[in-house]
């Protein structure tokens, strides 16, 4: 069993859960999370926005993935939430003991 953690842009949420609505998941979680990636040193060009020297606002999805349909889902995640541009966020992947 595998968790996977995927930090997105918020409107990209909706979207991201759409397609992994018909995934194997054993489990899901959605969270309103707010950080920064590499894209820190780019804020200081927003002096005038709301979000200058602050965090910016992500979403957090953990979900629990049979070993053997990481790699699809995955391929959802991508596929659904990459723009190409800085701040896109991250795929986290990591073991779960057992006992899930």
């Amino acid at each position: 069993m595998k968790q996977v953690i995927a930090v997105i842009r918020p409107y990209l949420a909706e979207r991201l859960l759409e397609s992994l609505r018909l995934s194997p998941l054993e489990a899901l979680q959605v969270t309103e999370v707010k950080g920064f990636g590499r894209q820190k040193s780019y804020l200081d060009q927003y002096s005038s926005s709301e979000y200058s020297l602050a965090f910016l606002p992500k979403v957090e999805i953990t979900l629990y993935v049979d070993d053997l349909r990481v790699e699809e889902v995955l391929k959802t995640i991508v596929d659904t939430a990459r723009s190409g541009r800085m701040g896109d966020g991250k795929i986290m992947v990591l073991d779960v003991g057992e006992g899930f």
